[in-house]
């Protein structure tokens, strides 16, 4: 059973992080908002997922990253059949980082 995502209080937390400025005032929210382990998890899912789109092994990123297989495949699920968030940012970030906006 998938819960529904699309709330009113998902809407507001979203318009939270989208006015946030900078990477400084993200720290500030974030800290607030997560746990220190929450915050590092989700961090670690985006370097799974970077690090699979560069191809690397589950071996290469579970030493890297300290993920589980299982984490990996749910990434790399994520990556396959789902929503094509991660896709979008990775190409928005390396846009930034080629100079374009």
């Amino acid at each position: 059973m998938s819960k529904k995502i699309r709330t009113e209080a998902v809407d507001a937390l979203f318009e939270a992080v989208m006015c946030l400025k900078n990477k400084e005032e993200c720290y500030l929210f974030f800290e607030d908002v997560c746990t220190v382990n929450e915050l590092l998890s989700l961090s670690q899912r985006f370097e799974v997922a970077r690090m699979l789109t560069e191809k690397k092994t589950y071996l290469e990123i579970a030493e890297k990253t300290g993920a589980s297989t299982a984490t990996i495949s749910r990434v790399n699920r994520s990556l396959n059949y789902g929503n094509d968030g991660y896709a979008m940012v990775f190409a928005r970030l390396n846009g930034q980082q080629d100079g374009e906006s």
